[in-house]
């Protein structure tokens, strides 16, 4: 069922979803579909279309993705660009940043445990990504698997936009048995969300990061 939400509450209360996904709820393919219908009227290149849906339902399937997911969180969360590393000299945002980092932790053991995991894909004419325009050609792809989110969100559904278990893409493409001209963009993880308190996030003033005609 479809929440009823004006476009603004929508798209300012579709937040990222880590500890609130519901691990213990199934998800309907078909709702998954109706989401996916809806990311393909997005834009996209030349009217081209290269994108590719890689929906993962499969129990040792989505345990071997969420591995190689805790293997890259692992590093991350190590490393000094951490979330919870970060404005490390703002109190304020640093309270919201270990927060943050506490729930990238918590995914990480638990992606494998997520009813279902989208992967966006742009499929290319040869193995090799075009060199030149990179902004051009995943523009092609990146708005619809936004669109997905929200969709999922006015379908109830919760997710997350990760991109780590990228830094193993090549392990990735091998346990899905994808081409060499298939390119992964990203992982969602979706599910039905525990709770309902979804509320327009902390960001900072408009007037610190507009710049008009110059910068």
């Amino acid at each position: 069922m479809m929440a009823r939400m004006t476009p603004e509450e929508l798209l300012t209360t579709t937040r990222t979803v880590r500890k609130r996904l519901d691990l213990t709820r199934s998800v309907p393919l078909d709702l998954v579909k109706k989401a996916l219908e809806i990311a393909l009227q997005a834009p996209s290149g030349s009217n081209r279309q290269q994108w590719q849906w890689l929906v993962v339902t499969d129990k040792d399937q989505r345990a071997a993705i969420g591995e190689l997911y805790r293997r890259a969180t692992t590093s991350y969360l190590e490393s000094e660009g951490a979330a919870s590393k970060l404005f490390a000299d703002d109190p304020e945002r640093s309270k919201v940043q270990t927060r943050v980092g506490t729930s990238i932790e918590y995914l990480a053991d638990k992606m494998g445990d997520v009813p279902v995991l989208v992967i966006p894909c742009l499929q290319t004419v040869t193995a090799d990504l075009p060199s030149g325009n990179q902004a051009g050609m995943w523009a092609s792809l990146l708005p619809a698997a936004w669109s997905y989110m929200l969709a999922a969100r006015a379908f109830t559904l919760g997710t997350a936009w990760t991109t780590l278990h990228l830094e193993y893409e090549k392990e990735a493409a091998e346990i899905l048995d994808l081409p060499p001209n298939v390119h992964q963009a990203a992982l969602i993880p979706t599910a039905f969300y525990t709770g309902d308190t979804f509320k327009p996030a902390v960001r900072q003033p408009l007037d610190e990061v507009l710049h008009l005609d110059r910068w």
